[in-house]
């Protein structure tokens, strides 16, 4: 790695918290060209190329005033910077902010405002007369209770800015409104929508879907965070993909007119007969968790590459995903103890269960760190390919089923670690 660029190259500023290669920087962008810098936290470093021109790390990558120090820092060394990249959901912000400090092409806040802001969201959806769940501001515990006597129990409660369903609530009565933390920044409050969950994942062009593909949930994120494993499974029945496709472009034209890339949520309904979309939410950005990794693998198309290439102001990259045929899906399962926390047991899959071509896991005695990457630090991790969606979807709860994992406090004594172990072994959890 240099810390002096060379003249007269154009500077790029990329901003990283991944730790997995989530994104292949050094294939999106030619780092003999340009001189291409990074800002990263340390739990980032392993996904720096060694290509790169120059790194600054900091504590947290959505602290904008830690990040914009450190562009200023690079600026010094290698001239303004030119581009500025963020890929990961809560840095988007961070870099739209920066772009507008150094005059840089890109999204500017303003732009990002309706991908970020669930409130801006959906009332842009509800003014373009698409279907969504009614819903309103949360202001207090007397703005949820006139909601719910309008439209009934359950409801959901959750932040205007967040990601990865962090504070998010189903309240089932008004006994569960005491639980309720409303005073730590906006919220808002929706009507339950009792349909099957999907994302959708894909490339907009700012006029219509280039390449999509829409997946099912099997759990909720919602119930991640209480501790359930979360699957999702590639849809193969041609109907849903025509409905969520034909909703999915009113949603996203709703939106913007710019190009994106997108990982948008939506219900879906066939208690009726014909499936029937209601909009949940958007980002503008790919996918979490496995979703990048299975479209590389088994549709050989890179989401990554085609938000990179956007956020550098180049076309949209080539390519045409999914000509295998086959179905994909992924599992996470949740860290066995409040990170970070060092792993006493691990069950590898690989082998165990048809269709699971790969698994992320932590080894014995290493420690899954708490950084901010939510869906990519987990107990474990795995990706499958099939033939149809039941295949997909059976492998997924297979591996949920045979799958242990557990870990003590980073900071517990050998001791512990032990203990936790004869204790598995005591109730047959291995």
């Amino acid at each position: 790695m240099t810390t002096t660029g060379a003249p007269g190259l154009p500077h790029v500023v990329v901003i990283n918290r991944w730790r997995e290669r989530y994104a292949r920087y050094a294939e999106y962008l030619d780092h003999t060209t340009h001189h291409v810098s990074y800002v990263s936290t340390e739990v980032g470093l392993p996904s720096v190329p060694e290509e790169a021109g120059d790194l600054v790390v900091v504590e947290r990558t959505d602290d904008l005033e830690a990040v914009r120090a450190a562009v200023r820092v690079l600026a010094v060394r290698h001239g303004r910077p030119e581009r500025i990249v963020a890929l990961k959901e809560d840095d988007l912000l961070i870099a739209a902010a920066l772009r507008e400090e150094w005059d840089c092409p890109g999204q500017r806040t303003g732009q990002l405002a309706r991908f970020r802001d669930k409130y801006l969201m959906a009332s842009a959806v509800a003014d373009a007369g698409l279907e969504l769940p009614e819903f309103a501001r949360a202001t207090d515990e007397a703005t949820v209770l006139a909601f719910a006597d309008r439209y009934g129990w359950p409801v959901i409660v959750k932040p205007v800015m967040g990601s990865s369903s962090e504070g998010v609530a189903k309240l089932d009565g008004p006994e569960e409104l005491a639980s309720l933390r409303l005073g730590d920044g906006p919220m808002m409050v929706q009507r339950f929508h009792p349909g099957l969950i999907y994302h959708v994942d894909g490339v907009f062009t700012g006029e219509e879907i280039r390449h999509l593909r829409a997946s099912r949930y099997v759990n909720t994120c919602l119930g991640f965070r209480s501790g359930e494993f979360l699957g999702s499974v590639e849809e193969d029945d041609e109907a849903v993909n025509e409905a969520i496709r034909e909703a999915s472009a009113g949603y996203l034209r709703a939106l913007s007119d710019e190009p994106l890339v997108f990982h948008l949520e939506v219900f879906v309904d066939r208690s009726s007969g014909a499936p029937r979309c209601s909009f949940l939410e958007v980002g503008a950005r790919v996918g979490g968790a496995e979703i990048p990794f299975v479209w590389r693998e088994v549709h050989g198309y890179d989401l990554m590459d085609a938000a990179f290439q956007l956020q550098m102001r180049r076309p949209i990259p080539e390519g045409e995903p999914g000509a295998s045929g086959e179905v994909g899906g992924f599992l996470i399962v949740p860290a066995p103890e409040a990170r970070p926390c060092r792993i006493t047991e691990v069950t590898s899959m690989t082998g165990r269960v048809p269709g699971l071509y790969a698994e992320a896991l932590l080894e014995v005695g290493e420690v899954l760190p708490l950084a901010d990457a939510y869906y990519e630090h987990v107990g474990g991790r795995f990706r499958f390919r099939g033939a149809g969606s039941a295949e997909v979807e059976a492998a997924v709860v297979a591996a949920a089923s045979g799958f242990r994992v557990a870990g003590v406090p980073a900071d517990a004594p050998e001791e512990a670690a032990e203990e936790s172990d004869a204790l598995l072994t005591a109730v047959g959890g291995r």
